[in-house]
């Protein structure tokens, strides 16, 4: 036998072999991936994540085993995995069309969760390609600009959604919001009126009528609009947050706390997703101004924790930061009105040595009106009115709002005043100051002075 020939039929027996591993492979795999959606449909979730890494293990490649896994960790409440596990074949060939779209709708609404917006969008605008006239994509568009605050973009992809849809009552109601935002009320109220004319009981639209209500300061007939929307169970956190809103609107501050306590019951520690975020601000701001102190930092230590540079969350906790282990000003900024009333009255007394006219409360405080003790070196002077200003409002204390105070002290012949706050100056106010009658004090300097305050 020659060596060509005896080559021929070596490289011919290799190549039957290798077909036969790849049939082989393409017969066992399907099955192995198989046996991982049997778990996950009989919500058998950890040992479908246990079979799933046994297969990529082998073949890190497989693509299928990958997604099948990252189903496994999101039923398993594991949303941070699955979507490291998207990611990793968010560029990879799928099987069928139908499957891709189902990847692709898990894995953008995995970044719309985690506020990874940019991300999100780039999955829609795939999803668009296959399939350019389905309107919930163009409306899930709408929502992510509406949520970055850009306004025309989001108006469009409803407008969108619509034009494929005109009976997409969800994005009627959407765009009702933004146009009624943009000025443009009589297309907002037609909107608003066309999608709960298309669904009377469409909780979406509810929703929306009940924001647009509470723009409009309506405050009754939205707290009955949130109310409906919260018979659904997705909506019902973000409703019950708005009736907190409404509440607080209206400066209504128990009934607030109740909705919100409402909605925190719904949610969890480590929720990270935009609404959550919105509600533990919502209610710590609430809190907060009911002097529940606390509970207000219990909330923003639990946002800061999922996303430490929301908003001004890390002003508030280094605000705050003494007030459990300092209880001269947690007393400051916690008590009741009748408490701190008494409380500045002896600061007044005890730090200043002065006689307390007058007093009352204040939305920042207590003001006070004080003259000089009655001692006997001051009976031939006439006694000099000074005008206590008492502050345990979160924020700084502005220059607008000493112009203000400097004018109030003109109209009351009072010759000096003196505001003390628990939290700060803005550089302008400290200029404005200098060259005026007006003496300020930060927290430090009244932290000392509660320190030296007896029988409070």
């Amino acid at each position: 036998m020659s060596l060509y020939l005896i080559s021929f039929i070596s490289a011919l027996a290799f190549f039957i072999l290798l077909l036969a591993f790849i049939l082989i492979r393409s017969i066992i795999s399907p099955k192995k991936t198989a046996t991982i959606e049997k778990y996950i449909n009989a919500g058998k979730y950890t040992a479908a994540i246990k079979r799933a890494k046994a297969i990529i293990a082998k073949n890190p490649r497989d693509t299928k085993a990958h997604y099948l896994l990252g189903k496994a960790y999101l039923a398993d409440g594991k949303a941070e995995l699955a979507l490291m596990e998207f990611k990793s074949i968010s560029n990879a060939s799928f099987d069928s069309k139908a499957q891709e779209k189902e990847f692709r709708n898990l894995i953008a609404q995995l970044y719309e969760r985690f506020q990874q917006h940019t991300e999100a969008l780039a999955e829609y605008a795939l999803l668009i390609k296959l399939d350019p006239q389905n309107s919930e994509y163009y409306y899930a568009i709408g929502q992510l600009f509406e949520q970055l605050n850009k306004t025309e973009q989001a108006i469009y992809h409803y407008r969108q959604a619509i034009s494929f849809n005109p009976k997409h009552a969800a994005a009627h109601a959407a765009l009702g919001l933004l146009l009624f935002r943009s000025k443009m009320l009589n297309e907002a109220k037609q909107e608003i009126s066309t999608a709960l004319s298309l669904e009377p009981d469409n909780t979406t639209a509810l929703y929306y009528q009940g924001r647009l209500l509470r723009e409009t300061k309506e405050y009754a007939q939205a707290l009955a609009a949130f109310e409906k929307a919260a018979r659904n169970a997705d909506l019902r956190q973000k409703c019950f947050t708005e009736r907190g809103l409404c509440y607080m609107d209206a400066n209504s501050l128990e009934k607030a706390a109740f909705e919100f306590d409402r909605a925190l019951k719904l949610t969890t520690s480590k929720n990270s997703h935009p609404d959550t975020l919105r509600l533990r601000y919502a209610a710590a701001a609430c809190y907060e101004k009911m002097r529940d102190l606390d509970h207000a930092i219990e909330q923003w230590e639990a946002i800061h924790s999922v996303s430490p540079n929301f908003k001004d969350v890390g002003e508030k906790l280094s605000q705050y930061r003494d007030l459990r282990s300092n209880d001269y000003m947690k007393e400051y900024l916690t008590v009741g009105a009748e408490p701190f009333l008494k409380l500045c009255k002896a600061v007044t007394e005890q730090a200043f040595s002065l006689s307390v006219q007058s007093q009352k409360e204040t939305k920042q405080g207590c003001a006070i009106i004080a003259l000089e003790d009655n001692s006997e070196k001051w009976m031939n002077v006439r006694k000099q009115p000074r005008l206590f200003i008492y502050s345990r409002d979160s924020e700084i204390i502005s220059d607008s709002f000493l112009r203000s105070l400097h004018e109030q002290m003109k109209t009351q012949n009072v010759v000096r005043g003196v505001v003390i706050t628990s939290s700060g100056f803005s550089r302008a106010a400290m200029t404005f100051a200098e060259n005026r009658p007006i003496e300020l004090i930060g927290k430090d300097k009244l932290e000392a002075m509660l320190k030296t305050l007896k029988g409070v």
